[in-house]
């Protein structure tokens, strides 16, 4: 049986890359399960396999070992041509890269997300709703060429909340922002998990750390801690970076 109140589980899951004639793990027996409606940040310096992990949960790519379960679906399970849909439906990414269209403008960009997962009907003002969020509502009209890499950056963020597919990852959110856009957009993502979405953070700052519920440090590709913040959970108006 299912539990519907879990979000994503891992169990028991390594990946291994052959580099060189050697092998070197990015994860090593990873277990964990994550609730719906959790807002969890994964902390953890570079090449500690936070991206790694993100991108099992979002079905980008899957273990050597272990088992993968997002939204009841095993991913491990799941024929890779079928990976697709369940992205497409399950998972909204918010990428470190941005990847937006640049032929086409901020509202396109959005919009375009929003069919995609499914949502035909009313999808312009779904994606207008979502830039005014992130506010971007004057700058809607705008070709990526033509905006900031923190506007970039709240573009690709708009683009993931408008799905509202149930489970949102992101790689480094407020990398390019300054704190007071920073700010704003970890409140949204706050507010997302609030209205029943799992949302997984992973980041190099500690501070961003402090709104989640949970916190879970990696080092070399391992878990080394996983509970609430040190200290409890802060608002997001008393972080300081």
């Amino acid at each position: 049986m299912v539990d519907t109140s879990v979000a994503v589980r891992l169990e028991g899951v390594s990946r291994r890359y052959d580099v060189g004639g050697g092998e070197v793990y990015a994860l090593r027996d990873v277990s964990l399960v994550i609730d719906e409606g959790e807002f969890v940040v994964v902390l953890g310096p570079s090449g500690s396999g936070k991206s790694t992990l993100l991108n099992m949960i979002g079905a980008l790519d899957l273990p050597t070992e272990g088992t993968v379960e997002v939204g009841g679906q095993v991913l491990t399970e799941t024929r890779r041509a079928d990976l697709f849909a369940f992205r497409r439906s399950a998972v909204a990414f918010i990428f470190q890269t941005f990847n937006l269209f640049p032929t086409l403008t901020a509202l396109e960009n959005v919009q375009c997300a929003v069919e995609i997962s499914g949502h035909r009907a009313g999808a312009r003002e779904r994606a207008q709703v979502a830039l005014d969020r992130v506010g971007l509502h004057d700058r809607a009209l705008h070709y990526p060429s033509e905006l900031s890499g923190g506007e970039q950056q709240r573009v690709a963020i708009a683009r993931a909340l408008a799905t509202g597919n149930p489970v949102l990852v992101a790689d480094e959110p407020t990398g390019d922002l300054d704190y007071r856009t920073g700010v704003q957009v970890l409140e949204v993502l706050r507010q997302q998990a609030a209205a029943g979405h799992t949302v997984v953070v992973v980041t190099h700052n500690r501070e961003i750390s402090r709104v989640a519920d949970r916190v879970i440090e990696l080092s070399s590709g391992r878990i080394v801690s996983d509970g609430p913040p040190a200290g409890g959970r802060a608002d997001v108006s008393e972080l300081h970076w």
